[in-house]
Order: C-alpha cells, then sequence, then structure tokens
C-alpha cells in the first residue's frame, strides 16, 4: 500500500498466506477510500503485475514491485494519467512458471487489466507472455532477457538487454580485461535464461580464441554442487562461468572455494541481489557479474531515482528496481500519449473488458501497443532505451566487481 492511497493491491493466486492476505484486507481497505476506484463507480486505470514475490528469486520480485509501485505512486500524485487514477493489481507467482502462467490468466482473463508488467525471470515471462498475446493486452518484461520472450508475438516488450548481447560482454570482458584463455561453465539445466546465456557466452568467447573445456549442469533449488565442481577444477580453467540465479550462485561459489578453485567466477545479471553476498560472503571477493546500471552512476536521472527509492524504502535501489521503475515508467509514457493523441480510445480503457466497450478497449489497447512499439530514447534510469523492430532494448551494460563485500563499478559495454 503506497502512502499516496494505495494504488497496489498484492494478491496470491491459491493458497492463503497471513501476510499477503493482511496486505490485500490492507489494500482493499485503502483503495476503497480512492477516489477512481471501482468500488466508487468511477474511472481508473487498471494494470496488472506478476512476479516472484516468494521463492528463489524474490529478492527480485521485491525490488521490481517495488520499482513499479514508486513509478506508478508518482504519477498518481501528479494527477495520474489525464487525470485518471491508476490501480496495480499484483499477484505472487512464487518463482514457478506454472504459478507465473496462473497469475496472469487472472489478470488477463478475471481481472481484465489495460496491460500487464513482468516478470523477472525469463522462463516465467515465457509462461506468461502466451495468454497477453492471445488476448492483445501489452506486457512490458523489466528483466526477462531470454530472446524467446518477446518472439512470443507483438505484444510483448522489455526494458531490458538480452542475453546474446549480455553473453558477448561477459566474453569480452573476460577475454580482453581479465585475459582468460580455459573458462568452464555450470548452468542451470532447467533455466531459459541459464540455458540461452550459456549458449551465447560459449559461442562468442571461443570466437574470440578461448577454451570451454566443459560445461557441467544444475538444476534449480540443488544444495550440494561439490561433484560438478570437482569435474570442474580437474579440467584446470582460469575462470568459470556461473549463468544462474543468486540463490544458487552464493552455494556454488562458497563451495567452489572449498574445493580450492581459485579461479574468478563470473555471471549475468541474476546474480544482482543482497542475498548473494550473504550466501555467498567472503568466497565472493574478486567475482564479476553483468548488470544493467551501477547505482553508483553520477547521472542526475540515475541519482534522482536512488535518492527518491531511499527515501520511500529506506534502503538503496538495485538494477532489478530501476527495470521495474522504467518498464512501468515506458507504459505510463504510452498511455499518456493515447491520451493525447486518442481521447475517446482512452477512454474506453477505463470501462470494463466486456459488454459495449469490448470493441472500443481492444482497439485502444492495439493502439497503446503501437505506441509503446515507437518508443526511441526514452530517457530511463537504466539508459537511454531504444525499442528496436523485435520490441527489445537496446542499450549498454554495466559489469559490476564484488570487493570488500560490495557490488563496484567495473567497467560500461556499449551494444
Amino acid at each position: 500500500m503506497s502512502p499516496q492511497g494505495g494504488s497496489m493491491t498484492v494478491r496470491r493466486p491459491f493458497r492463503a498466506v497471513a501476510s499477503v492476505a493482511a496486505l490485500v484486507v490492507l489494500a482493499a481497505l485503502a483503495l476503497a477510500a480512492l477516489p477512481g476506484c471501482q468500488g466508487g463507480g468511477k474511472k481508473l486505470l487498471h494494470v496488472g503485475e506478476f512476479g516472484s514475490l516468494t521463492g528463489g528469486q524474490a529478492n527480485f520480485g521485491i525490488s521490481t514491485k517495488e520499482g513499479v509501485q514508486m513509478a506508478m505512486d508518482e504519477q498518481n500524485a501528479a494527477g495520474g494519467i489525464a487525470g485518471v487514477p491508476l490501480e496495480v493489481t499484483v499477484y505472487d507467482d512464487q518463482s514457478k512458471p506454472e504459478e507465473a502462467l496462473t497469475a496472469v490468466q487472472k489478470l488477463v482473463n478475471a481481472d481484465g487489466v489495460i496491460a500487464v508488467l513482468g516478470e523477472v525471470a525469463s522462463s516465467n515471462s515465457l509462461a506468461g507472455a502466451p495468454v497477453c498475446q492471445r488476448a492483445g493486452v501489452p506486457m512490458i518484461s523489466p528483466s526477462s532477457t531470454n530472446p524467446k520472450v518477446t518472439e512470443v508475438g507483438d505484444c510483448i516488450f522489455r526494458v531490458c538487454f538480452i542475453d546474446p548481447f549480455q553473453g558477448r560482454v561477459m566474453a569480452r570482458y573476460a577475454y580482453e580485461t581479465l585475459k582468460l584463455r580455459k573458462v568452464a561453465v555450470l548452468k542451470d539445466l532447467k533455466s531459459d535464461y541459464s540455458v540461452g546465456l550459456t549458449e551465447f557466452f560459449t559461442r562468442a568467447f571461443t570466437e574470440m580464441g578461448g577454451t570451454v573445456p566443459v560445461i557441467q549442469t544444475y538444476s534449480k533449488d540443488d544444495q550440494d554442487f561439490r561433484a560438478q565442481l570437482t569435474d570442474i577444477k580437474a579440467k584446470g580453467p582460469d575462470g568459470v562461468f556461473v549463468p544462474g540465479y543468486y540463490t544458487e550462485v552464493g552455494l556454488i561459489v562458497r563451495q567452489a572455494r572449498e574445493q580450492g578453485i581459485t579461479a574468478p567466477l563470473f555471471g549475468g545479471d541474476g546474480w544482482e541481489s543482497e542475498q548473494l553476498t550473504r550466501i555467498g560472503g567472503p568466497a565472493l571477493e574478486g567475482c564479476y557479474f553483468s548488470t544493467h546500471q551501477s547505482m553508483e552512476n553520477p547521472d542526475p536521472v540515475v541519482q534522482n531515482f536512488v535518492k527518491g527509492y531511499r527515501a520511500k524504502w529506506n534502503k538503496m535501489p538495485d538494477a532489478l528496481a530501476a527495470l521495474g521503475y522504467d518498464a512501468a515508467k515506458l507504459l505510463l509514457g504510452g498511455l499518456k500519449q493515447l491520451s493525447e493523441q486518442d481521447p475517446q480510445g482512452f477512454q474506453a480503457l477505463q470501462g470494463p473488458a466486456t459488454g459495449a466497450n469490448r470493441e472500443g478497449r481492444v482497439a485502444a489497447q492495439r493502439k497503446l501497443r503501437d505506441l509503446i512499439a515507437a518508443t526511441k530514447d526514452f530517457a530511463g534510469v537504466t539508459g537511454k532505451i531504444h525499442l528496436d523492430e523485435n520490441r527489445n532494448a537496446v542499450k549498454s551494460a554495466v559489469v559490476l566487481k564484488i570487493q570488500d563485500g560490495k557490488f563496484t563499478y567495473a567497467g560500461t559495454v556499449e551494444p
């Protein structure tokens, strides 16, 4: 529930959990007091979000939700879009693709949202995206980097770079900056993100002249990686690429050091979480990962976001929060353009997705999709966002080094 009056409702589709249920009650009470709420019979713009608020990627989902909520609260405090307030319904998909599918089905078919924000994990976005595509509902993923996500259809967008670029970034950084020539890989076999990033890294690194002597595998929620690490150590690599998520990565790095592997370990944006350093501890010193922005960037756009986020949430933001904020701002920009260019269509979005309003609403969502697809040079916190013909953001990446237990800026790589 936001300080500005509660523009966000958090729900969990199935099992009732006390804390989540409490949030729903509080949000409902707050919404009842808002002008423009459904209960009051007034108009509003109803947006959906699905994310991992519990489970293995909960840190990502919570950061993203906070970024989205910050953007929405700022917009509502400024009068909404053309005077119409926004409401966001959020479902927890528990870091599971099957729950993500159910959450998006509820948002689109039962709640009748005008657009969907989410998810972070590529596997979860791939589960939900076909529902939005079939219904013609624009969906913007903050940070799903697997190319397959936007290949689902022309209603699916993202504000992050994609894995072919991220794979090249870390291959170049490993080969040119770290001077590595023999890199082993340990990937999550069941993650589209991890499998895709492995492919793109391996291709780029070997094209540069490096070798990949072994690719070992694990599965999400595994706890013991010693057998894989023993095999990796036997191959004598001078680096280990681990394109996974922070929960398993923290354990892998710790067990790698216990096994006597001293070579640097590195990965992608799935590493960025406070939980990584809590799990991996000192074993992470000297490791690297690519991500979307450094909060140390002195750019006023970045520092204004950091200042606002700290004031709202009493903590430092991470790149996932910034991407959630950017995804929401991109949608808000599209809605603002729609309100100016097509007032009748904008009005249709404020009504139900049924009856006489349905046809106008479908046309308005198509127009909204077109406006989002035309995004050029959008000044996001995570950089200037330009959407290409496949609705993927073309933008730079940064590399962070873990030093003294902190994520420190190591370099920027342009597309």
